[in-house]
C-alpha cells in the first residue's frame, strides 16, 4: 500500500503490490482516513468536555496516581500492583497545574488524540468506513467517555493492544513496511507501562500467531515484542527489586492484594457491572438493570458477523487476530479474579470494535429491500444502544460530582478543625481524602500499610494527624486518647468521626480555615 493512506483493497492480509495510490481496485475515489480519524478523535475529545469534564473529581485510584506527581500533595502509599505510566503521561501537566479540571481536559485531548493514532495504524488493513465506525463503536461505550479524561491506565492499555495488533498485521503482511516493525515494539512497551501483567497476555497470542501461523513466521517479530514488553515493564521490574524485594515478590503481593489469583469466574460479575458500577467487589449485586448489557451479549454475534464479512472480502486476519488477542487480554479479569470493574475489558473492546463494525457495514450496506430493511434495523438497535449507554454515563458522572462535592465539604471541614497541610491522615477514605486536603495519608493496616500505629502517634508530636472513622465504628487503639469530631452532617461521610491528634507542642489548635485543598 502507498504511503498515501489510500483505503485498502479488501483482500486476504499478505505481502501485495498496492493499487495505485488515493483508488482502491474498483476505482472509485477511496476515502482519506486522516481527515475521518481526526474528526473522530476531536468528537470523542469533545464529548468528554461536554459530558464528563465539567464538575468532576478525582477518585480514589486517581488520586493514588496523580498524587505521585501533582504539586503541592505529599505523595500517597504505591502499592504493588499499579504501574506508573500514567502517572508520566500526567506529568507535565501536572508539573503545571494542580487544577483537577485542567488535568482533565489535558487527559481528553490526549485520549482523543490517542484514538486517532491507535486506529491509524490500521488505514492499510480495513478500510477507512470500518475504522471509523469501528472507533465510533468503542468512543461512545459510556466506559471508554468515563475512563478517556481520568487518570487511569486502562484505555492507554487498550491503545497500545490496538496499536499492537495492528502493526503485528502490517509487519507480516508487507514485510518492508519498517514502520510496523518500529511501530510494534512501541505499541507494547507503552501497554506494558500502563498495566505490565496485562501487557504479557497481549504478547502471548501474537507470540502464538508468529509461531503457528507459517506465512506469519518472521523471526525479528519476538525479540521485537519481547524488548517492547522489557521496556515498557522496566521502570516496573526496577521497583520490584528496590521496594518489594524482587519481581516474584512483587507480583505475590499483587496476587494477594488483588484477592488471589486462580480460578474465579468473574464473567456475571462483569455484567453486573455494566450498569455503571466502577468496582464491583464482592460483586454480589443483583443484576437490576439487564438492559445495559444487552450490547455485551450482542458483541461476540456481531464479532463472528465480522469474520464472515472479512472473509468474503477476502481479509479474514483482520477478523480472527483481533478477537483472538481481545479474548487473551480478558482471561484474567473474566476468570482468575473474583470481582469486576469494567474499565479491566476496555483492550477487548478496542480490539473487537472492528470485527463488530465490519458485521454492522455489511448489514446496513445500501443495496436491495431486504438490506434497506436490516439497515433501518441496525441503525435502531444502534439508536438504543447509545441511548443506554449515555443513560448509565449521565449517572455515573452524577455521582461522580456528588462524590467531589462530599470530599471538598470534608476537607474543608479537616481544615476548619486544625488539620491542615502539613499534615497526616489516617483510616476509611485517608487515601482519597487526604488529596483533597493537601495532607499526607498513611495506614497502619491494609494493603497500603505505610507505617505502624507507634509510628503515627509519633508523626503527631510534629503535624497535626487525624483518623478517619465510620459508622458505627469505634475509637481506633491508635488514637487514645485524642479528640473525636463529626466530620459531616450529610453525604456519604454523614456520621464519620475524626480524632484529632493533641495539637503539636501544646500550641492551641486553630479553628479557622487554613489552605484551601487542591482543586479536586
Amino acid at each position: 500500500m502507498e504511503e498515501t493512506g489510500s483505503r485498502p483493497d479488501d483482500r486476504a492480509v499478505r505481502t501485495a503490490p498496492a493499487p495505485a495510490a488515493g483508488r482502491p481496485p474498483g476505482g472509485r475515489p477511496a476515502a482519506r482516513p486522516l481527515p475521518w480519524l481526526a474528526g473522530l478523535g476531536a468528537a470523542f475529545t469533545l464529548l468528554q468536555l461536554l459530558l464528563v469534564v465539567p464538575g468532576s473529581g478525582l477518585g480514589w485510584d486517581e488520586t493514588v496516581y496523580a498524587g505521585q506527581v501533582v504539586r503541592d500533595v505529599p505523595a500517597p502509599f504505591f502499592s504493588a500492583p499499579r504501574a506508573r505510566g500514567i502517572t508520566y503521561l500526567l506529568a507535565p501537566a501536572a508539573a503545571l497545574t494542580s487544577d483537577t479540571t485542567a488535568l482533565r481536559i489535558t487527559l481528553a485531548v490526549l485520549s482523543g488524540a490517542g484514538l486517532c493514532g491507535a486506529l491509524w495504524i490500521w488505514r492499510r488493513l480495513l478500510p477507512v468506513r470500518v475504522l471509523v465506525l469501528g472507533g465510533a463503536l468503542f468512543a461512545t461505550l459510556w466506559i471508554t467517555l468515563y475512563y478517556g479524561p481520568q487518570a487511569m491506565p486502562n484505555l492507554w492499555s487498550a491503545y497500545g493492544a490496538l496499536a499492537a495488533t495492528g502493526c503485528f498485521l502490517r509487519a507480516v503482511r508487507d514485510r518492508a513496511d519498517r514502520r510496523a516493525l518500529a511501530g510494534l515494539p512501541l505499541a507494547v512497551a507503552v501497554a506494558a507501562l500502563m498495566r505490565p501483567p496485562d501487557a504479557v497476555w497481549l504478547v502471548l497470542p501474537l507470540a502464538l500467531a508468529a509461531l503457528a501461523v507459517p506465512a506469519w513466521r518472521r523471526p525479528v517479530l519476538l525479540p521485537l515484542m519481547a524488548g517492547g514488553l522489557l521496556l515498557g515493564a522496566a521502570d516496573w521490574i526496577a521497583e520490584a527489586y528496590l521496594r518489594f524485594g524482587g519481581l516474584a515478590a512483587r507480583l505475590h503481593r499483587a496476587a494477594e492484594i488483588q484477592g488471589g489469583i486462580g480460578w474465579h469466574l468473574a464473567v456475571d460479575d462483569q455484567i453486573r457491572s455494566l450498569d455503571g458500577r466502577g468496582l464491583c467487589r464482592p460483586c454480589d449485586v443483583p443484576w437490576s438493570h439487564p438492559g445495559t448489557a444487552v450490547w455485551w451479549f450482542a458483541l461476540p454475534l456481531l464479532t463472528a458477523g465480522g469474520a464472515l464479512a472479512a472473509a468474503r472480502a477476502r481479509r479474514l486476519p483482520t477478523a480472527l487476530l483481533p478477537a483472538a488477542v481481545a479474548l487473551a487480554t480478558a482471561v484474567p479479569y473474566l476468570f482468575l479474579i473474583d470481582y469486576a470493574a469494567p474499565r479491566f475489558l476496555l483492550p477487548a473492546y478496542a480490539l473487537l470494535a472492528l470485527p463488530a463494525a465490519d458485521c454492522l457495514w455489511r448489514l446496513a450496506a445500501p443495496g436491495g429491500r431486504l438490506r434497506a430493511r436490516a439497515a433501518a434495523v441496525t441503525a435502531a438497535a444502534l439508536a438504543a444502544h447509545l441511548a443506554v449507554q449515555f443513560a448509565v454515563l449521565t449517572g455515573n458522572t452524577a455521582r461522580n460530582r456528588h462524590m467531589r462535592q462530599d470530599f471538598t465539604a470534608a476537607a474543608a471541614t479537616l481544615h476548619r478543625l486544625g488539620v491542615r497541610p502539613p499534615c497526616v491522615l489516617s483510616g476509611d477514605h485517608a487515601v482519597q481524602l487526604a488529596y483533597y486536603a493537601g495532607c499526607a495519608s498513611r495506614q497502619t493496616a491494609g494493603p497500603d500499610t505505610a507505617l505502624t500505629p507507634g509510628a503515627l502517634r509519633a508523626a503527631a508530636a510534629r503535624r497535626p494527624v487525624a483518623v478517619l472513622v465510620p459508622p458505627p465504628g469505634a475509637r481506633p487503639a491508635v488514637a487514645r486518647g485524642w479528640r473525636p469530631a463529626a466530620l459531616a452532617a450529610a453525604g456519604r461521610f454523614r456520621g464519620y468521626r475524626v480524632y484529632l491528634s493533641p495539637p503539636p507542642g501544646g500550641a492551641a489548635r486553630p479553628v479557622t480555615p487554613g489552605r484551601s485543598a487542591p482543586a479536586g
